[in-house]
């Protein structure tokens, strides 16, 4: 009995043990019969980070030249006009406005260039996106968005 048990043991181990011929070699797993390549996924395009408020959505920027950026978005404005401002903390280096192709109540769609140089070297340029209001001038729905 004890030897028709170890003859089964003996027989069950054998028919399923597995290839131990496996090797690592620099991201290429090989084995008896086959050859798998591991290869690292790298994203064809950064995916740009999109900034939104009440007034502005999907809005992103690109830079496209050392000193320049292309801004582009959707906004919910009265009358399609918004005004940006180009500041780096101190001081604001460029001013401008913009039209959205449709006004308040639609989300229109907006897309513009800023040609902007830092005075300072190592300052941080940011650009915010407003309405104006129409009672006082104030700046209403600020989105301020840092330019890399």
């Amino acid at each position: 009995m004890k030897q028709t048990i170890w003859l089964l043991t003996l027989l069950l181990f054998s028919c399923n043990k597995q290839s131990k011929d496996v090797t690592k070699n620099g991201g290429t797993l090989v084995s008896i019969d086959t050859v798998q390549k591991v290869k690292a996924i790298s994203p064809e395009k950064e995916i740009a980070k999109e900034y939104s408020n009440e007034r502005f959505r999907k809005v992103t920027v690109e830079k496209v030249a050392e000193h320049k950026f292309r801004v582009q978005g959707q906004a919910q404005i009265f009358e399609a006009s918004f005004n940006w401002v180009v500041e780096d903390g101190h001081n604001q280096l460029k001013s401008g406005f913009s039209m959205t192709d449709a006004g308040a109540p639609e989300w229109g769609k907006f897309d513009f260039t800023i040609d902007v140089v830092k005075k300072d070297k190592y300052s941080t340029l940011n650009l915010i996106l407003f309405e104006v209001s129409a009672k006082d001038g104030s700046h209403q729905y600020e989105l301020p968005i840092p330019l890399l």
